[in-house]
C-alpha cells in the first residue's frame, strides 16, 4: 500500500488544491518501509488527483479538501482520510494501528459556493476547517 499526505514542514498541510508537497510512504505489512517526498507544486485537484493515482498513491492523508478534489480522488481510486491535522509521520502511524482522528464528512466550505473551481479568486485567501 501506498499512503499520501498532504506536506508542509513536517505537518499535514491543511489546503489539499494548494499542496505543493505530498510526503509518500509505502506500507508492507503494517510498516513504513520507505518515505519519499513527492512535488505538486499546488496544481489544483484535478491535477493533483492524478498526480497522485500515477504515483500509484492508494490512500490520501489531508486537512481541508473540498467537493471536487473528494469527486477526483475518488474517481482515481485513491482513499480519502480528511479533516486531520498535526504531524504528517503521527497521522500516517495512526492510520496504521487504526486510532486515525479524520472526519469522512469534511469538507472546504468556501468551494461550496462555486463547486470547487478556485480559478476566479484567490483560494489561498481562505482557511479551512471541519
Amino acid at each position: 500500500m501506498r499512503i499520501a499526505v498532504t506536506y508542509e514542514n513536517g505537518q499535514v498541510f491543511q489546503h489539499f488544491g494548494h499542496s505543493e508537497q505530498f510526503k509518500v510512504y509505502d506500507i508492507e505489512k503494517d510498516s513504513v518501509v520507505n518515505q519519499s517526498i513527492l512535488d505538486a507544486n499546488g496544481s489544483g485537484h484535478g491535477a493533483l488527483a492524478e498526480l497522485l493515482h500515477d504515483n500509484k498513491v492508494d490512500v490520501l492523508i489531508c486537512g481541508g479538501v473540498g467537493g471536487g478534489a473528494k469527486m477526483a480522488l475518488q474517481a482515481a481510486g485513491i482513499a480519502l482520510y480528511a479533516g486531520v491535522s498535526g504531524d504528517a509521520d503521527s497521522a500516517v502511524k495512526a492510520l496504521l494501528d487504526g486510532s486515525l482522528d479524520f472526519d469522512p464528512q469534511h469538507e472546504c466550505a468556501h468551494h461550496q459556493h462555486h463547486d470547487g473551481d478556485c480559478g476566479d479568486h484567490d483560494c489561498g485567501a481562505h482557511h479551512c476547517q471541519s
